[in-house]
């Protein structure tokens, strides 16, 4: 017996897409440390920049548990495993498999940037799964199923799930190597509740009503 095809809307399929090339773009984003400038109080921040495409992750993770609910947003962060693990096994391979042509200069430097090791690529697959997955599911928590208050959802699950992803990413890829984890965990940690603040609850906002947009 034929099982009926599962029904994929419009902005799933944007969305997914979206969110696929987003989860390779983030590491090689994260190569640059940037500066979010001086703060009262808060000293200067600095965070390294794939900052900016996981807050997107962020948001679309939480727009698709809106939108089509919970199952379907784990399944999508689930799903996200394989562009970041392909792409991870592909960077490994051209850098350390693939010879550099005899003209081209510049191997070091690349794979200084983009090159990762196997205890921080480890460390970027647990703090991933474990930081997106607890993004669903307070998102979808905190609404109990009535769909209110989106922008205080997003932007408190996003806060969340950032600290767990800082102190998981920073624990796995740096314990036992001397460097001060407390302090590099709270400079990060900073830096990401600022940004969260900022980004997510209008990127939540447009996300869900381009959805909408997209499936009427």
């Amino acid at each position: 017996m034929n099982r009926p095809a599962p029904v994929i809307t419009r902005s799933l399929f944007v969305f997914s897409l979206l969110y696929g090339g987003l989860v390779v773009l983030a590491g090689v984003l994260g190569t640059k440390l940037a500066s979010l400038g001086h703060w009262p109080v808060l000293g200067d921040l600095a965070v390294e920049s794939g900052i900016f495409a996981f807050l997107l992750l962020v948001v679309l993770s939480s727009a698709v548990a809106e939108l089509h609910g919970k199952d379907t947003a784990n399944r999508l962060v689930r799903y996200g495993f394989i562009p970041l693990i392909v792409s991870m096994l592909l960077l490994t391979f051209v850098i350390h498999v693939v010879p550099p042509a005899a003209f081209w200069d510049d191997q070091e430097a690349y794979a200084r940037l983009l090159g990762q090791g196997a205890r921080m690529q480890f460390a970027g697959l647990i703090s991933y799964g474990v930081s997106q997955t607890l993004n669903v599911y307070l998102f979808a928590r905190m609404s109990e199923g009535k769909g209110r208050l989106l922008l205080v959802r997003a932007w408190v699950a996003s806060m969340l799930s950032q600290v767990i992803d800082t102190v998981l990413f920073i624990t796995i890829s740096f314990v036992g190597t001397g460097l001060p984890l407390l302090s590099i965990m709270e400079g990060q940690i900073i830096s990401k509740l600022v940004l969260s603040t900022i980004m997510v609850p209008p990127f939540i906002w447009f996300f869900v009503k381009l959805g909408r947009k997209l499936d009427a």
